[in-house]
């Protein structure tokens, strides 16, 4: 068994994939007998970033930091996210020759340019040199590996998916509902990064679900008066959530996987979304849903061939087991035994001859 540090600078009371798949990768490695050390912002100094409060930069001190590191005496190093907190982590590795790996988990250049009109070209490049010292860098999807190859990032070999847990998210009795259907369900947070208006403004039959939390929520609910907006749910009543609806709307552009969509297939309900990262390689058969350039298109023809039994075989495949022996697969060991950092170079200074 092995010991391995995950180091992350998205953990809770975030609410998003990314800190659910390191929270439920942590939890399945542990199970399989593996030690886990999650290096996360906890006690840390942070500040929440000004377009995104509820991402908070964490800064750590490198030096409690780096003796946290040593004394665990890790197998394996993996880095999940490029903030502050994966840097510092990063840069350690760097300093004693260490091998690691990194994963890619969010397009932060897209949503840089949405929420703060930074230019992609701005940040690309810095992400790029972040995993170009990584091997491997685990992405979870074909599509996204292409993407990010033809935006010139090195080390995509390796396939990190992501799983669902099939006790909680399973089919369920639909109950009586006072909703029109056929009921539409969006679930994630609420905000302008997401596309939400995209599915908000469809001209379709039926009711339109949202759950969820975010910035953007009061201003969508102000403007589409007739939508429903439940807030954050977690849960038995989440799970219900996804049960009672007849098609999950995925409207974003900007995921690179969409755990909520694997949660909707498992739960009896076929998807509609934009043929972007993550739906496109995870809705391949009519029978779970619909991809299409045009949203309305998507939702129309998903309703019309999704079937149920079919979602809910679709989605066994994303366990949480299965992901983790992937992860596990992946990894690479750090150097036997603990490199010192290489010594600064100090100039020589001449000795003046002596006189005789």
């Amino acid at each position: 068994m092995s010991r391995i540090i995950l180091a992350t600078d998205a953990w809770y009371p975030q609410v998003n994939g990314v800190v659910r798949t390191i929270d439920m990768t942590a939890r399945t490695l542990r199970a399989m007998g593996h030690t886990v050390e999650i290096i996360e912002p906890t006690g840390l100094l942070a500040i929440g970033v000004p377009f995104y409060p509820e991402i908070r930069l964490c800064f750590p001190r490198t030096g409690p930091l780096y003796k946290r590191i040593l004394k665990f005496n890790p197998d394996h190093v993996h880095i999940t996210t490029e903030g502050p907190l994966g840097l510092a982590v990063r840069q350690f590795c760097r300093n004693r020759n260490w091998a690691f790996s990194t994963s890619y988990h969010t397009k932060f250049p897209e949503y840089l340019r949405r929420l703060a009109f930074i230019p992609e070209s701005w940040s690309y490049p810095f992400l790029r040199w972040f995993h170009s010292a990584a091997d491997p860098m685990m992405t979870a999807t074909p599509s996204l590996e292409a993407e990010l190859r033809a935006r010139g990032f090195n080390g995509l070999h390796a396939r990190w998916s992501r799983g669902v847990d099939l006790t909680q998210f399973r089919p369920r009795p639909k109950a009586a509902s006072a909703w029109p259907a056929p009921v539409l369900l969006y679930v994630g947070r609420v905000s302008n990064e997401k596309n939400i208006e995209a599915f908000l403004k469809l001209d379709t039959p039926g009711t339109k679900v949202v759950v969820g939390d975010g910035p953007a929520r009061l201003p969508l609910q102000g403007k589409y008066p007739a939508a429903k907006f439940l807030g954050y749910q977690k849960g038995e009543a989440l799970a219900e959530c996804y049960a009672q609806a007849d098609l999950f709307v995925f409207p974003s552009l900007t995921d690179t996987f969409g755990l909520v969509v694997i949660e909707a297939l498992a739960s009896g309900v076929p998807v509609a979304a934009f043929p972007a990262t993550g739906p496109v390689d995870i809705i391949t058969r009519p029978e779970l849903g619909a991809c299409d350039d045009d949203l309305g298109k998507a939702v129309t023809r998903a309703l019309a061939t999704g079937v149920r039994a079919e979602c809910i075989e679709e989605a066994k495949k994303y366990t949480w087991e299965n992901c983790t022996r992937q992860f596990i697969d992946n990894l690479v060991l750090v150097n036997e035994g603990h490199v010192p950092p290489p010594r600064r170079w100090k100039r020589k200074v001449k000795q003046k001859p002596t006189q005789a």
